[in-house]
């Protein structure tokens, strides 16, 4: 199909454009079209996947002028990567607009609004094949995130919105200058301008250079991650965000900055990216984060806070994953990015249904809620359990497989990694037995269990879970190629080395003869 990526780019952007033209007053026609116009979204990205062929890199490539003055153009494309990076954008944009629609309640056209403009932005940075072009796309994105974390959060949202502008965009000021120093040492080897990646790939800068670059593009993506200990802007982001907003932040915001470690850092900086000094303090950023985020977990007293420190320890698996730099790691950090965006999904729309019941997030006032909110406490169960690794769930997969890497690493990485494996389960057993089980208390006797529109909610984030968790194979098969691609790129001849059948190099494969 011609342009199908660019349909899904800008699907949400012509609903955005409709709804501009819905008068203020009609509430319930702004709500419907919203919810309309994020499902379109969804649905037009569905024949990504089954057009999508494991054996080939970038797909539905487009490319056309922009400012050829600056080498820069409208390059649009997705790998194995981006495909499931995509899709979970899609998927978890539609689910955050539904869970607005009673949460919600003044200036409704100006918040979906936003969440549309931010589905396109988020979308952008995915798809970019252009460096001018992604950050383009990566600064959009911080616009619509900081109004709707002001203007619609909770008492604290002015200071949690400007903690999250001034971290981002301070990371985002550094990452630009790591990318003018690419541009330029690319025109100075070839005389000619250009931001395409495809370009860049070739050029070859000094060790000297890609030490300062890779730093520069560190504090870009680890601030978005956020790495310890770049982290401090996310719990209150979290904390004062509405539901909608903290679901779409951990699920797909968060994952902008592990996206940005593989698709940049790794391949254009690969003399940096293995150098055993740089390895060495992500390994170690890495595991703090991985224990420190659980304990804190088990220190809190707010439910919300609590999913948001899970963040970042989760995320802490992820980066170990990534400098692990063999294809168990990088597979599954990848695999686990997408899993976090469907566990810590439901864990945010779980604390949300309550909170609308509530409108408290202390744990101290729940207990019991086993007794009238039987569905609820499965979904939850469930969701826990996905969160904590538990097979056969999606968890457990992306886990094991970065514990595999880790461990080719270094036997101490694995270590770590499996005691912040028990403290998960720790944290996450803890506020189940605190929120579900025991005595009722009085004031929430008369609370409702889930409505179909909740539960709606729900159905494809665990159908998801499952796939995953029985049924694999399709993702690793998909992310075969962009993994060996790094790899490769960053240690040359890995596969040889480890008697590995590489997708990129073995013959008469499908994958060389389409290479």
């Amino acid at each position: 199909m011609d342009h199908i990526l660019s349909i899904v780019l800008f699907t949400p952007l012509a609903g955005l454009v409709v709804l501009l033209f819905l008068p203020s007053s009609n509430q319930r026609a702004i709500r419907l079209w919203a919810n309309f116009a994020s499902l379109a979204g969804f649905l037009v990205s569905l024949p990504l996947v089954f057009l999508f062929d494991s054996a080939k890199d970038y797909q539905f490539v487009e490319q056309a002028p922009w400012i050829p003055t600056l080498g820069a153009s409208y390059h649009i494309g997705i790998d194995g990567l981006g495909l499931l990076l995509v899709m979970l954008t899609t998927l978890l944009g539609f689910l955050s607009i539904l869970s607005s629609w009673n949460a919600i309640q003044e200036r409704l056209k100006e918040y979906y609004a936003l969440f549309l403009l931010l589905q396109t932005a988020m979308l952008g940075v995915f798809m970019a094949l252009d460096f001018l072009l992604f950050f383009i796309f990566w600064e959009t994105v911080l616009l619509p995130m900081y109004f709707i974390i002001a203007i619609w959060g909770g008492p604290r949202r002015v200071y949690a919105a400007m903690k999250f502008i001034i971290y981002t965009l301070i990371g985002s000021v550094l990452m630009l200058l790591g990318i003018l120093t690419l541009y330029y040492q690319y025109s100075r080897q070839f005389q000619v301008y250009s931001f395409d990646i495809a370009d860049l790939l070739r050029a070859q800068p000094s060790a000297a250079i890609q030490w300062w670059v890779f730093w520069a593009f560190f504090v870009g993506f680890a601030v978005k991650v956020p790495m310890w200990p770049f982290h401090t802007w996310l719990p209150d982001a979290h904390v004062e965000a509405p539901t909608a907003g903290s679901v779409i932040l951990a699920s797909v915001l968060l994952k902008m900055g592990t996206y940005g470690f593989l698709r940049f850092s790794l391949p254009l900086l690969p003399e940096s990216a293995k150098n055993p000094t740089i390895i060495n303090a992500m390994a170690i950023l890495s595991i703090v984060a991985i224990v420190y985020g659980a304990l804190a977990c088990l220190m809190q007293k707010d439910w919300k806070k609590l999913v948001a420190y899970s963040s970042v320890s989760h995320l802490g698996f992820c980066t170990l994953g990534i400098f692990a730099l063999n294809p168990a790691g990088l597979s599954g950090s990848i695999i686990q990015q997408i899993n976090h965006g469907i566990s810590t999904g439901m864990l945010f729309l779980i604390v949300g249904v309550v909170y609308e019941r509530r409108h408290t997030r202390e744990i101290a006032e729940y207990g019991g809620l086993l007794r009238v909110m039987p569905v609820f406490t499965m979904i939850f169960l469930f969701a826990a359990l996905s969160s904590m690794g538990m097979p056969p769930l999606n968890g457990f997969i992306g886990e094991i497989t970065i514990l595999g890497g880790a461990y080719q690493m270094s036997l101490n990485w694995a270590v770590w990694a499996v005691v912040g494996i028990a403290l998960g389960g720790a944290y996450l057993l803890w506020l189940f037995q605190r929120t579900m089980l025991g005595e009722t208390q009085e004031k929430n006797l008369r609370l409702l269990d889930l409505s179909r529109r909740e539960m709606a909610l729900f159905a494809p984030l665990i159908a998801w879970a499952l796939w995953i968790g029985l049924y694999p194979q399709p993702y690793f098969r998909v992310l075969e190629r962009p993994v060996a691609h790094i790899v490769e790129r960053v240690r040359p001849g890995y596969y040889a080395e480890h008697h590995l059948s590489n997708p990129l190099e073995v013959p008469g494969t499908r994958a060389a003869a389409l290479r």
